[in-house]
């Protein structure tokens, strides 16, 4: 799989007019489809939806810069082992959000663009993961 930045960054284009509707979105299938994750957020979403949108769009804004991508990935990941999150709730989460996005995107999101999204979340679960790992084998979390 590769990762197409015109068709993310386009995907994006569509989505971004939606704005809170989509992280609301993506919380909600998260946590329908996955309901053992939910104890892992406060109850109130609001500030968590800010930081997810806050998120998304860095990383589509950094996506061809591999240097800050990668520190603003490696960053989350440290932050998300005192959250309690594991490398094993990355697919759960990976599916809510291509779900959304495919969801806000429509004509869009193509499989093209599913691939690539896909490729870019894979991005996102390895430097995450490893960064989560590395926190969580200090004891620092």
């Amino acid at each position: 799989m590769t990762i197409n930045p015109v068709l993310i960054k386009s995907s994006y284009a569509a989505i971004e007019a939606h704005g809170s509707e989509v992280t609301a979105h993506f919380y909600r299938h998260l946590f329908e489809h996955h309901p053992a994750v939910r104890p892992l957020f406060a109850e109130h979403l609001d500030e968590q939806q800010d930081r997810l949108w806050a998120a998304i769009g860095a990383l589509v804004t950094h996506l061809e810069d591999t240097e800050t991508l990668v520190g603003v990935l490696e960053g989350l990941g440290r932050r998300h082992a005192g959250y309690g999150a594991l490398p094993a709730h990355f697919p759960a989460v990976g599916g809510s959000l291509l779900a959304t996005l495919a969801h806000f995107a429509g004509d869009a999101w193509t499989p093209e663009t599913e691939e690539s999204w896909t490729a870019v979340y894979g991005v996102v679960t390895d430097v995450m993961g490893r960064a989560l790992t590395a926190e969580l084998a200090t004891g620092s979390a």
